[in-house]
């Protein structure tokens, strides 16, 4: 059964040239669209989680690419030209969030779809538009055969999934990845229910996934993030079901801080742990989660709540964005190709092999 989400997160609106998204930092306390019309703004859009979620950030890269390059053909018709900036470009638009592979693998792609193309200026503009939009559409679509997927992998009825961050339609174009399992499995079994972690510093569990999953229906509860292992160990939670913003060719899979936590906690009380992410957040350039690069933001993240500070003034502070969970927590990485099980190197090259 179809799941039909309220929810699409991004999205290119051709007769005004812009990329219109849903502006993540004032959820839930709004529901508000706000357009993208240059490629900095596109950047800072990135940089300070307007948009955020691996997959949804890909797409805003596909989408600040066709930005760009309309910007760069107001200044030059020359191809050459053209592809050199847009190329000094495409690096930038990657700056913004360096963890999240999807951008890199989104901008990467939208760069290489024209390079060798042989279009006029005006053609290749034309080209990044329309091939943002097919990524645009390609990724609701994958995300439903991730939920269709891993709602098979729901150990009974009216289960209780575990989700860390959110990985949910407002991480991805529509519909989601971790919530994409939720949203099929809750299609096939409307007694399924959601204990969604709080996730600090961001809140992104409580600020996004609860919104979310109201807005739709879903019974959710929320929970902070120390509180797993108790609810575990009563034997309230079945599985746990989280996104990824970068996974290695071993497996080892790099998500928002304080997944590797709920990993161990998971495999202690022998609760399934699964990955849900599209074969896009794969790096198979990379052997292992040593290689990604973790992203360290803003001390205030940490030290203010609602623009309040919540600590001795001068405290030192370490805010790393991510953490990385290694493969041998992980029981299997639902993807669209279907469920991936250790040994990783091994189902991932065999993935890949097949597309």
């Amino acid at each position: 059964m179809d799941f039909k989400s309220k929810i699409k997160t991004i999205e290119w609106i051709n007769d005004k040239k812009v990329s219109r998204m849903v502006d993540q930092l004032v959820v839930p306390y709004e529901y508000k669209l706000v357009d993208i019309s240059t490629s900095d703004d596109m950047f800072d859009a990135i940089k300070t989680m307007i948009v955020r979620g691996a997959p949804a950030i890909g797409i805003a890269g596909a989408h600040g690419m066709a930005l760009a390059a309309l910007e760069i053909a107001e200044k030059t018709q020359d191809s050459e030209e053209f592809l050199k900036q847009l190329k000094e470009k495409a690096q930038y638009l990657k700056s913004a969030r360096p963890t999240a592979v999807n951008l890199m693998w989104a901008v990467d792609k939208q760069f290489d779809y024209i390079k060798d193309s042989h279009k006029s200026v005006n053609e290749m503009v034309q080209m990044l538009i329309d091939h943002g939009v097919k990524l645009e559409n390609e990724d609701i679509e994958i995300n439903k055969k991730i939920g269709d997927y891993g709602a098979q992998l729901v150990p009974k009825k009216s289960a209780t999934i575990l989700t860390h961050c959110n990985a949910g339609a407002l991480a991805t174009v529509g519909y989601g990845t971790a919530l994409g399992v939720v949203r099929s499995a809750f299609a096939n079994d409307n007694t399924v229910q959601v204990f969604a972690d709080e996730t600090r510093p961001r809140q992104q569990g409580a600020r996004i996934t609860t919104f979310e999953l109201a807005m739709d229906g879903i019974p959710v509860t929320l929970i902070t993030d120390g509180m797993s292992g108790y609810f575990m160990n009563k034997g309230m939670i079945d599985m746990v079901v989280v996104g990824a913003d970068r996974i290695a060719s071993n497996g080892d899979t790099a998500n928002k801080i304080g997944t590797y936590n709920l990993a161990i906690v998971a495999n202690y009380h022998n609760v399934p742990f699964y990955i849900a992410a599209p074969l896009s957040t794969i790096d198979t350039s990379i052997s292992s989660g040593k290689q990604i690069p973790i992203e360290e933001r803003d001390h205030k993240e940490v030290t203010h709540i609602n623009g309040k500070s919540v600590c001795a003034e001068g405290v030192n502070v370490i805010n790393p964005g991510f953490d990385v969970t290694p493969a041998e927590l992980i029981k299997g990485i639902i993807t669209e190709k279907g469920v991936l099980y250790p040994p990783y190197s091994e189902s991932i090259k065999k993935a890949f092999a097949e597309l």
